[in-house]
This record gives structure tokens, sequence and C-alpha cells, in this order.
């Protein structure tokens, strides 16, 4: 079957794009401005990828359309499709049909850690010989790629509540069918998807539903009871919180909790394990407890997976070295909601104490943060960093600046932002970079301009 997916630079449809390829079909598909790592992706699987989104991209006619959920109506390649009555259908439809079905599906939920605990149950599946699928909106180097069929009976993916398509407005995860479902937090955003926490918790509800009596939930924090409260078929294994049902809790053991204890009651046997790996902060002790949890609930002993956590080396652009010039470390980070923001920043200062500063560089680049919906407590999640730039995008129907504070520079295009970093920061010092986009390539403009090179 030729298929061509629409949107394939996005992190889901490229991941899907590498499963229909590993399953025998000819793969190609439509985008405007790719950027890395999905690219690469693409380009390392064979996967050929045209520029936009024009009608004859869709001639001679595929046997069918995948149709990723930035598709709207006026997208001539939508039109055309329509126009010519091409079979298609979404992204998650056709992943539940060609890669799910039959599968135990762990699914991972929540505002925030989805790519971090996907990745994390992935590696202790993987590395225990289990042979799972999984499809991330992320890359893990050790996975090698965000899209894998795998011939287990496992298959993890990353469930997101945005909506499936512009033909269907029901959350992606609804599709998704999960045995085992983790449900890291919950707090309000996609604000233009949901008027309200409300509705999101709706959604998260209608997943819950979907959960069979004899599969498991991983109930992240007592956020979530909120949509448990609306009934719940399934066994709860809470996490660092509530009494009973087999939890997970952890205690750190180095300030930047490089090292930890866990500590597994019920059905783990009343255990307690020290663990020594390569991610930092207090959310992702919470991660890791997430995939713990989900990863024995497939069969995998806490004390096995716990190894396999102490041999991860992490996500991309989850506090990743970008690189290092003129003495200075060039961090990156997706975190783009005032939580994960203030996480991060923390998470940097445990693991930098005493050494130089932090300067934190945002890019207000989702649809939420743009519509001001977190413009009251974005200043404050950045006052662990000693020095915060920030770009404003334009259009913005708020005050940046003002919402940052005086002690922040705004600047509204990357290349002024580059020498005003450039011009402030000091051997020592860590930037860390904090976009959900590419940011225009500040990160490379950035060393470049540190060391003094042409960027490339």
């Amino acid at each position: 079957m030729r298929i061509h997916v629409l949107g394939i630079g996005g992190t889901f449809m490229a991941a899907l794009a590498c499963i229909a390829r590993e399953l025998g079909h000819e793969v190609e598909g439509s985008d405007a401005g790719l950027y890395p790592p999905m690219n690469e992706v693409l380009a390392e699987a064979g996967i050929p990828v045209r520029e936009g989104y024009r009608a004859e991209h869709l001639d001679p006619a595929p046997d069918q359309v995948v149709v990723g959920n930035a598709m709207t109506r006026g997208n001539p390649a939508v039109e055309h499709m329509l126009d010519e009555g091409l079979d298609y259908e979404s992204g998650p439809s056709w992943l539940a049909r060609h890669a799910l079905r039959g599968r135990h599906v762990i699914a991972v939920a929540g505002t925030h850690g989805k790519t971090t605990v996907s990745s994390l149950v992935a590696w202790i599946l993987e590395s225990t010989g289990r042979k799972p699928g999984w499809l991330i909106g992320g890359m893990a180097p050790q996975l090698g790629t965000p899209g894998r069929l795998g011939s287990g009976p496992h298959f993890v993916i990353e469930a997101d509540e945005y909506d499936t398509a512009f033909f269907d407005k029901r959350s992606k995860f609804i599709h998704y069918r999960p045995r085992t479902l983790v449900v890291n937090n919950l707090e309000y955003d996609h604000a233009d998807i949901f008027d309200d926490l409300a509705a999101i918790e709706r959604q998260f509800h209608h997943l819950v539903r979907t959960v069979p009596t004899s599969g498991c939930i991983v109930a992240g924090g007592p956020e979530v009871e909120r949509v448990l409260a609306m009934e719940c078929w399934t066994k709860v294994v809470r996490l660092g919180y509530g009494a009973g049902g087999g939890g997970l809790s952890a205690r750190a053991l180095e300030p930047d909790g490089s090292r930890f204890e866990v500590r597994a009651d019920g059905a783990g046997g009343g255990r307690r394990i020290d663990v020594e790996w390569k991610l930092a902060g207090a959310h992702n002790l919470h991660n890791a407890l997430a995939a713990l949890a989900a990863a024995r609930a497939a069969g995998v002993d806490v004390a096995d997976g716990a190894r396999a956590l102490g041999e991860f080396d992490g996500v991309a652009r989850r506090l990743e070295v970008a690189g290092a010039a003129g003495g200075v470390t060039v961090y990156d980070d997706f975190a783009h909601h005032p939580t994960a923001i203030r996480a991060t920043v923390e998470a940097l200062r445990a693991r930098t104490e005493g050494a130089g500063r932090i300067v934190a560089v945002l890019e207000p680049r989702s649809n939420t943060m743009r519509r001001g919906v977190h413009r009251d407590t974005l200043g404050p999640s950045l006052a662990a960093a000693d020095e915060v730039f920030a770009l404003d995008p334009g259009g913005l129907e708020w005050s940046l600046a003002g919402a940052l504070g005086p002690r922040a520079r705004v600047r509204t295009d990357v290349e002024s932002l580059v020498e005003a970093i450039a011009g402030l920061v000091r051997p020592g010092d860590r930037v860390l970079v904090m976009s959900n986009g590419s940011f225009d390539g500040l990160h490379r403009r950035l060393l470049a301009r540190l060391s003094g090179e042409e960027a490339a």
C-alpha cells in the first residue's frame, strides 16, 4: 500500500511513518518547515518528504492518506483529498488498527513528563528483553527511533489529549485502548482546544473508561483523583501518595536526584532499592516512579526496572547539553509550561549548585502561552534563574515584559537576543534555552557567537 502522510514532520506523524514503513508500506509525506530531529529521522528511514501542502503532492493518488491533526480545511492538500474522494484516516485511528490491535498497550498521559516516562518504559522493556513497540513524541538516543513496531506483546505510546483531526475532535488517546494507563499529572493546557481544566478532565475520564478491569491505572498525583472519582473500574497504583494499592515512592539521596531510593509496597514486596542515574530533578524522580509502576504492570520486577533506569542516557531536548563555547554551557529543553519551566530551572540549579549563573532563555511559543493563560505564573516559574531573557514573537495581547518583571531582557528577534546573551555571559555560566520549537536555531547561533565562528 502506498501511504501519504500529511503533516509528516510532527513528532507523532514521523514516528507513525516509521512504523508504517516497518509494516512494509510505501510511505511518503508532506509538511512545511521540518526541523531536527524529525527531518533526520525521516531521512534515515528513507521516507521522502515534499515541502508544503500542494495538491499535486497527492497525484498520482496514494492508496491512503493519513492526516495529521495540524491539517485544517482550506489546506490545498486537504481540499484536493476531499474533492477527489481519496481514502483518508487520522493518525491515531490508523495506528490503532495497524499497530495496537492485540497488544498490551501502555499509554502514558498527563500534562507533563509524557515523553520522558514513555521513553523510560520503552527502555525498561527493551533492556529486559521484551522487544516492545513504541511511538514517542521525542527522541531517546538509546531507542534509536521515535516509532517502532516491535515483535513483543507490549506497545508503549505517548498519549496526549490534543484533538485527533479536523474531522475527529476527540482526544487522540481515546483511540489507543490501553491495558496499562499512566496519568502522570493534570493541569490546564491547550487553551486553543479546551475551555477549562474541567473539560480536560472529562476527556481523561473518557480515557479511563476504556481501561479494562483487569488492567492497571498509575495515578501520578492527587490532582488525578478528580478524574478517578468520576468512576473507575480498574486497579489504581498511586505514586508517593495515598495508601495501599501496590504504590511506589522515592526519596532523593543526592540534592539533584541523581541518586535516589525507591520504596515498593504491596505487590512489590516492601523493598527499598537504590538507583543511580543520569537524569536530574524532583520531577524526574516522579517520572521514574511512573515508569517503574507501568513496567511492573507489564511484568517487570521493580529491581530489574531500577537497574534499567541506571543505564538510561536521557531524552533529547530534556535538559540536554547542546554544546559549550567560551566556558559557557548551553542547554536545550522542551519546557513551555510554567510548571515544567520551574522544574527544569530548579533541576539545573540543584545539579550546578556552587557553579556559574543560570541564564534562562524562553520562547513563549505554544498556543496556550501565546494566549496569555499562564502570564501570571510565568515570571515566578523563572525565580531560580539568575538572569532571564525572552523572545517576544509579536502579536501577543499581553505584555511579555510585564509578565516576566523588570529583571527580564526581552527582544523581538533571535539575532539581537543572541547578541544580548553573548554580551552578558561569562565563563562558568549555564544558558538554559526553553522552547517547544526550534527557536530559529538560537542554540547553534549562540554557540557560534561565543566561539567566534560563523553560524552554519
